[in-house]
């Protein structure tokens, strides 16, 4: 499990769950690495300032991380993490590799909304 203070999706079904319960959801999908550790610390700031977004992470590695990484939108990506940001269950945007808080606040209030 990933040491964050973030949501965690341990399997497709909770996957599953957090899009059909939530309009507005980004997943970062990756490890506990230099690349993919400011990406849930800018999550975990922003968690406060959208609560209409549902932040959660997802371990890059364990077999059920498959709903992220065979994404069309996420196939060619080389670097962690990938993020994915859903809006009523579709894909609107995803990145790859270190988003800096301004990038992540960029794409939240361009597919969701400002907060």
């Amino acid at each position: 499990m990933l040491r964050t203070n973030l949501t965690h999706l341990l399997t497709e079904e909770d996957h599953k769950k957090v899009l059909s319960e939530n309009e507005n959801v980004m997943v970062c999908c990756g490890r506990m690495g230099p690349m993919c550790i400011p990406v849930y610390e800018s999550m975990e700031e922003l968690e406060t300032e959208y609560p209409n977004v549902k932040f959660v992470d997802m371990e890059f590695d364990t077999p059920d991380a498959k709903v992220i990484r065979n994404l069309p939108q996420t196939r060619s990506f080389q670097g962690l993490p990938f993020v994915v940001y859903y809006k009523n269950g579709e894909v609107v945007h995803a990145t790859s590799s270190i988003q800096s808080r301004d990038q992540i606040t960029g794409i939240l209030d361009k597919h969701f909304g400002n907060n």
